[in-house]
């Protein structure tokens, strides 16, 4: 890894990025998305029973009550949190009294009921923060470095944003507030990988003033790769055992964080540092096009007109 080439072959992490974008928006487009309560409006009820059950049991006596197949997690021991349709009141006291009588006594921890509008609401919520993030991103990299180092950050985040709801479609996996929760965890991870190898390329660039950039970036991103990989073992421990051993609430949230971090990663190695090459190239490329132009539209005005002999 030590004599590894990542921006030489960045045309190889271009394809794998593209082939990610592709089928997660192919998928989105198809499949859609599973979107949660949070967003589409129903009730959340969570009971706790006095004796031992099971989902199985549970789920059988929700499905009475709603046409749409309700999502039941057990959060804990003999826990449960139902999330079904929008129901009527009266609805929703039929269920909780039949869990009652046909499981055990037991003690009602919440029962909300979530209309449509505020489902919408909170949905554009989520968009709006969204972008929040990203315009706040792209101006406080934009101080910090340079305008050239902003775009392939916040391109990044887009291709995690992307990816991520890919994943979630693909696997039918509910979309719910605390995804966009996982989202905006995922955008500060990513951007703090990606700025540590900037601050890296930005002290090296002030040490060899006449490297290559291509040169200079890939050096920047072996040097801190070993922090990189520290860093994402280290939070992928932690992630999966929160995963396997967490509540069902949090079994989602964990996941979402786990293909975040791993897409994060990926970004901040392998096309952050490509496309700033590209990016820079491209720009300074077009600066001297447009400083030739300049030039030569100089020399035309202030040429001195050749006299005609009779």
């Amino acid at each position: 890894m030590v004599n590894f080439e990542f921006i030489g072959k960045r045309k190889i992490w271009y394809c794998i990025s593209i082939i990610m974008i592709v089928i997660s928006i192919v998928s989105v487009c198809t499949l859609g998305l599973n979107k949660g309560i949070d967003f589409t409006g129903g009730n959340i009820i969570q009971v706790k029973f006095e004796q031992v059950t099971d989902m199985a049991t549970v789920r059988e006596v929700v499905l009475k009550y709603t046409t749409q197949t309700p999502s039941i997690r057990q959060s804990g021991e003999n826990e449960f949190l139902i999330r079904t349709s929008l129901l009527e009141e009266d609805e929703n006291e039929a269920i909780v009294s039949d869990l009652a009588s046909t499981i055990g006594p037991m003690t009602v921890l919440r029962n909300d009921r979530i209309g449509a509008v505020i489902g919408s609401e909170l949905l554009a919520n989520a968009l709006k923060a969204l972008a929040i993030a990203i315009v706040l991103m792209l101006v406080y990299i934009t101080i910090r470095f340079k305008f050239n180092f902003a775009i392939p950050a916040i391109l990044c985040l887009l291709h995690d944003v992307v990816c991520m709801l890919g994943v979630f479609s693909l696997f039918q996996l509910e979309v719910d507030s605390t995804f966009v929760a996982a989202v905006l965890t995922i955008f500060g991870y990513s951007i703090n990988n990606t700025i540590v190898i900037y601050d890296r390329i930005r002290e090296n660039n002030k040490m060899h003033l006449k490297q290559e950039l291509p040169l200079l970036v890939n050096t920047s991103i072996r040097q801190t790769l070993a922090r990189t990989i520290n860093t994402v073992v280290a939070i992928l421990i932690l992630l999966i055992c929160l995963n396997l051993f967490g509540g069902e609430t949090t079994k989602l949230f964990a996941f979402a964080l786990i293909v975040g971090s791993m897409i994060g990663a990926y970004t901040s190695v392998f096309i952050a540092g490509s496309l700033l090459v590209d990016i820079t190239n491209k720009m300074e490329h077009h600066k001297k096009n447009k400083t030739s132009d300049r030039a030569k539209t100089h020399l035309k005005t202030n040429r001195r007109p050749v006299p005609v002999k009779k």
